[in-house]
């Protein structure tokens, strides 16, 4: 018998490629677990482009009839420039601007579902402050791709993780984008060595 994360991805298309399903998996199944043990704060997001992940994570959330407030954050202008730490001759294709998709465009694929779209923030990471996050936060999951992106956006989500909560980073295994590994290890060293990765995701319980 399917639960309702593989229910989810069976019935609802991928509208992009920047997301697989094993990743979608791991996930709705981490994010479920965090709304059946009953985990108090919100959710967010720090990096959606399109939205194919916040799509599903709505429509989970849609399933269990939880109304915790879901935020996402995303400058809509694309990647910003690399650091030191982000250099890798596997990550030639990653520049400044790419991956870029409008707030417009964002909203639009929740009209098209019959969604009731997050509260989305825009702007740079490093622009944010802590008055912009909620708190507390029971679920993270941050895809900034860079390491300064991560790094700014774990400066604001560790001090708000509820006991309980679950911190999933995206690119973490990933040698085109060594930036975010490096900015957990930089960060939180102590979360860095309890970090189970699974398709390139870095899940942490706390």
């Amino acid at each position: 018998m399917m639960n309702i994360s593989q229910e989810l991805l069976t019935r609802h298309n991928l509208i992009s490629e920047q997301v697989s399903r094993e990743q979608l998996g791991v996930i709705l199944a981490e994010l479920e677990r965090v709304v059946q043990q009953g985990t108090p704060g919100a959710v967010v997001e720090f990096g959606c482009y399109i939205g194919t992940t916040s799509l599903f994570i709505r429509r989970l959330l849609d399933a269990h009839n939880d109304t915790r407030e879901f935020h996402v954050y995303d400058s809509f202008e694309g990647l910003p420039p690399k650091a030191a730490q982000d250099a890798s001759p596997a990550g030639e294709q990653f520049k400044s601007g790419e991956l870029s998709v409008g707030k417009k465009q964002f909203l639009g694929e929740f009209q098209k579902a019959g969604l009731r779209p997050p509260v989305v923030h825009k702007g740079w990471f490093s622009d944010l402050t802590p008055e912009d996050v909620p708190q507390p936060i029971a679920f993270a999951f941050l895809d900034g791709d860079f390491y300064e992106s991560i790094r700014a956006s774990l400066k604001l989500v560790l001090p708000r993780l509820s006991p309980g909560a679950t911190l999933i980073l995206d690119d973490y295994a990933r040698e085109a984008l060594p930036g975010v590994a490096k900015a957990l290890h930089d960060i939180a060293p102590v979360l860095a060595n309890k970090a189970a990765v699974s398709h390139n995701l870095a899940v942490i319980h706390l």
